[in-house]
C-alpha cells in the first residue's frame, strides 16, 4: 500500500504527471485549442517539481518508495534538478517557436507540451530507479514521447526520417537492454540493484551476469549516444524541431547517464571487468564525436556530433570508477557536475540555432551565420559563452567541470584518459570558434535575410542559459561538492 510519506517523497514526479493530465483535460473539454494555457500549465508543473526537488535536496532526503523500487536520494535529486532546468528552458523557448516555424501545427501545441512533460517524467523516474524493471519502464516512458517529438512536423521529410530512425534503433536498444536484464535475472533471481550486486559477487553467477552486464551497457550506450551506438543521433537531432533537439541532447542524455551511473556502480561489481569496456567507449566516443563535428558544414549537425563527444567526456567519470573510497566519489561527482553545467550550455547553444536557423530563417550552414552577432549582439555574446564553455575555456562552468573530470581521472590513476580528453577538448575549439568567426568577423552577403522579430520566449531562455553558464564559473564549487556528496551517498 502506498503511504503518504511515499507520495510526499515523489511529489517532484507527480507534479509533472498532474500537469500533463491537466493539459489533456483542458484540451478535451475546451472548444478550441489553447496552446498558451497548455504552456503555462506545463511550466507551472515543471516549476512545482523543481521546488519539490530542491526542497528534498536541501533537506537531505534519502528514502525509498514503492517497495524499494524507487529511490529519492541526493544522487537522483541532483540529476532531477538538471533535467528540470533543461525542460523549463525548452518549454519557455517553445512559446513563439511552434507558431512561427510550424504554423500548420499550431493546434498541436497542447500535445507537444504533454509529450515533453511525460518524457521528463520518465527521465526523473530513471534517475530514481532501484530495480531493473523500474529502470526499463522509466526509460520507455521517456523514449516513446521522444519519438513523437522528433517527428512533430509530420510534413517535414527530415523530421519523419529522424523520428523513424530514432524509433527503430531505440527499439533495438530496448531489445539489447531487455535481453541483458533477462540474463542478469537468470543469474541472480532478482531485479533489485543491491540484490543483483550481492548475488553477482558469487563465482557461479559472475559468468552469466557479466554477459548480461555487457548487453545492458550496449542498451544504455544507445540511450546516451555513445560510439558506435550513436547512429540514430545525428539524423534525429537534425530532423527534430530544434527545441526538441535541445531537450533530447541535454535532458535525455543526462537521464541516460544517471541510470548508467546507478546501474554500474550499485548493481554490477567491478569484478565483472566492465571498466575496460567503458574505458574503450569513452575513448572512441569522445574521439569520434569531435572529429565528426570538425568536418560538418551545418551548425546544428555540428552540435549534434559535439554532444556525442561530450558523452565521451562524461564516460570518463564512469571509466575510472573504483570499488569505493574518496577517489570514486570524486570521479563520479565530477561527471555529475559536468552534466549539470551541460544542461545550461548545450541547451542554450541549440536554442540559438532554433532562433537563427528556424525562427529567423537565416540558414543552416556556417556561412549563413555571417554577421549575425552585429545585428543581434545579445545572441552573439550568448553564443560565445556557450561555444567557449563547451570547448572548455574559462568563459563558463564547462571549463571547471571538464577540469574536474580530468582531475578525477588523474587522481584515480588514469592519466592517459585525462590526456586524451584534453587533446579532444583542444580539437573542439576549432569547430566551436568557427561558429563565432562567422557570427562576429565575416561580412554577410548582400542578399542575406533580415532578422525579423525578437521572440521573447526564445530570447529569455537563451539569456537564462547564458547567465547560468557564466555564473557556474564562479559558483562551481558548491555544485561540485553537492555532486560529490551525492555520489558518496550512492556508494556508501
Amino acid at each position: 500500500m502506498v503511504t503518504t510519506a511515499e507520495l510526499v517523497n515523489v511529489a517532484h514526479v507527480t507534479a509533472l504527471v498532474a500537469a500533463a493530465f491537466l493539459v489533456l483535460v483542458l484540451d478535451t473539454f475546451s472548444r478550441r485549442k489553447r496552446g498558451g494555457a497548455a504552456l503555462a500549465v506545463g511550466f507551472a508543473g515543471v516549476a512545482t517539481s523543481f521546488v519539490a526537488t530542491t526542497f528534498h535536496l536541501g533537506a537531505g532526503t534519502d528514502a525509498t518508495a514503492f517497495a524499494g523500487t524507487v529511490a529519492v536520494d541526493p544522487f537522483a535529486l541532483f540529476f532531477s534538478v538538471a533535467v528540470l532546468i533543461a525542460t523549463a528552458l525548452v518549454l519557455v523557448s517553445s512559446t513563439e517557436y511552434v507558431g512561427r516555424v510550424f504554423p500548420d501545427r499550431r493546434e498541436s501545441l497542447t500535445e507537444y507540451v504533454v509529450l515533453v512533460l511525460l518524457a521528463a517524467t520518465g527521465m526523473l523516474v530513471m534517475a530514481s530507479a532501484r530495480s531493473l524493471v523500474t529502470a526499463f519502464i522509466a526509460l520507455e516512458l521517456a523514449a516513446l514521447p521522444s519519438y513523437a517529438l522528433v517527428a512533430f512536423a509530420k510534413d517535414d521529410g527530415a523530421g519523419v526520417e529522424g523520428g523513424m530512425k530514432y524509433f527503430v534503433l531505440g527499439a533495438l536498444s530496448s531489445a539489447f537492454l531487455l535481453y541483458g536484464i533477462s540474463l542478469v535475472y537468470g543469474a541472480t533471481g532478482t531485479f533489485d540493484f543491491a540484490g543483483v550486486a550481492s548475488r553477482l559477487s558469487a563465482a557461479d553467477a559472475a559468468g552469466l551476469g557479466g554477459l548480461g552486464a555487457l548487453f545492458v551497457l550496449v542498451g544504455l550506450g544507445f540511450k546516451v549516444a555513445a560510439f558506435p551506438f550513436h547512429v540514430w543521433a545525428p539524423d534525429a537531432y537534425t530532423g527534430a524541431p530544434t527545441p526538441v533537439t535541445a531537450f533530447l541532447s541535454s535532458a535525455s542524455k543526462i537521464a541516460g547517464f544517471v541510470l548508467m551511473f546507478r546501474v554500474f556502480t550499485v548493481a554490477f561489481p567491478t569484478s565483472l571487468n566492465w571498466l575496460l569496456a567503458v574505458q574503450a567507449l569513452a575513448v572512441l566516443t569522445m574521439t569520434y564525436g569531435n572529429f565528426a563535428a570538425a568536418v560538418q558544414s551545418s551548425v546544428k549537425r555540428m552540435l549534434a556530433y559535439s554532444s556525442i563527444g561530450h558523452a565521451g567526456y562524461v564516460l570518463i567519470a564512469l571509466a575510472v570508477f573504483s570499488s569505493g573510497g574518496e577517489d570514486a566519489a570524486l570521479a563520479l561527482g565530477a561527471g555529475m557536475s559536468h552534466l549539470f553545467v551541460y544542461a545550461f550550455m548545450n541547451t542554450g547553444a541549440f536554442l540559438v540555432v532554433a532562433l537563427v536557423d528556424d525562427y529567423w530563417g537565416v540558414g543552416y550552414e556556417f556561412e549563413d551565420y555571417a554577421g549575425i552577432a552585429r545585428q543581434a549582439p545579445v545572441v552573439g555574446v550568448a553564443m560565445a559563452v556557450f561555444m567557449f564553455s563547451l570547448a572548455g575555456l574559462p568563459t563558463g562552468g564547462g571549463f571547471l567541470s571538464k577540469l574536474a573530470v580530468f582531475a578525477g581521472a588523474v587522481r584515480s590513476g588514469f592519466w592517459w584518459l585525462a590526456l586524451l580528453g584534453a587533446v579532444n577538448s583542444a580539437l573542439s575549439l576549432y569547430y566551436y570558434s568557427r561558429v563565432l568567426r562567422w557570427m562576429w568577423v565575416e561580412e554577410p552577403e548582400e542578399n542575406a535575410p533580415t532578422l525579423e522579430g525578437r521572440p521573447v520566449g526564445i530570447y529569455a531562455a537563451i539569456l537564462v542559459a547564458a547567465v547560468g553558464t557564466l555564473a557556474l564559473l564562479f559558483v562551481f564549487e558548491p555544485v561540485l561538492s553537492t555532486a560529490e556528496a551525492a555520489a558518496a551517498s550512492l556508494l556508501s
